[in-house]
């Protein structure tokens, strides 16, 4: 049974999302205070946090940037705030969902079920190895090494890499993107795929600002160009 952190300083929206967690058959662990989210995240090693951004103690991107620096842990980000660069930012932190409030409980248990369900699918599949002379992706491990080094990918990051190189030269759309990575499709969140795509190119490419492994196809999407 997976455990979720919720680190929200709203406590009724607090409580109503851990019910809906809860009766889903999540363990439930929480905080209200950015710091402390922190800190019992070092501790609990939970499955995946829900991170409010706005907290007191220590704000939602420093607490995102932190946990990025230490792990992978599956972020959903949740905010009152409606600007996209703020959504953007997060993305580019490393969080792998973003919802803005106000929301519904049921959508942030689909959230919940759809990023865990892509953490752990590589260990479904056949072992496979995607490899060419500088990069190699292991879809079992849901690893990637780059010029010999382990390339440090979230899980949305990964499966939205492995989509496209398992298929090079293929055209994908943003639309589908989203949907091999989070298993299903959110009405105006197809955008999101580009900060997943600028990280994954400072993290693959070169020179992000001229990548090479990652194309952009204008007007369609993105595709994957092995070396």
């Amino acid at each position: 049974m997976a455990t979720i952190l919720i680190i929200e300083d709203e406590p009724d929206l607090q409580r109503v999302v851990r019910d809906y967690l809860q009766k889903a058959g999540y363990n439930v662990l929480q905080s209200v205070r950015g710091d402390e989210g922190l800190s019992l995240w070092r501790t609990k090693h939970p499955d995946l946090v829900i991170l409010d951004l706005n907290l007191p103690g220590l704000g939602g991107l420093e607490v995102a940037k932190a946990i990025r620096k230490e792990d992978e842990t599956p972020i959903i980000m949740l905010t009152s705030r409606i600007e996209e660069t703020d959504r953007l930012i997060g993305l580019e932190l490393g969080a792998d969902d973003y919802i803005p409030k106000p929301f519904s409980p049921r959508e942030v248990v689909a959230r919940v079920k759809a990023v865990l369900r892509r953490t752990v699918a590589s260990g479904t599949v056949a072992a496979k190895v995607l490899e060419w002379e500088a990069i190699i992706i292991n879809l079992e491990e849901h690893t990637v090494v780059l010029n010999g080094a382990i390339a440090d990918l979230t899980p949305t990051e990964f499966n939205i890499l492995a989509l496209m190189a398992a298929q090079p030269g293929r055209v994908f759309s943003r639309l589908q993107l989203l949907e091999s990575s989070q298993g299903t499709t959110f009405e105006g969140y197809e955008r999101t795929i580009d900060a997943h795509i600028k990280n994954l190119r400072i993290k693959i490419e070169n020179d992000p600002h001229h990548p090479a492994r990652i194309e952009t196809v204008f007007g369609i999407g993105y595709r994957f160009h092995k070396d």
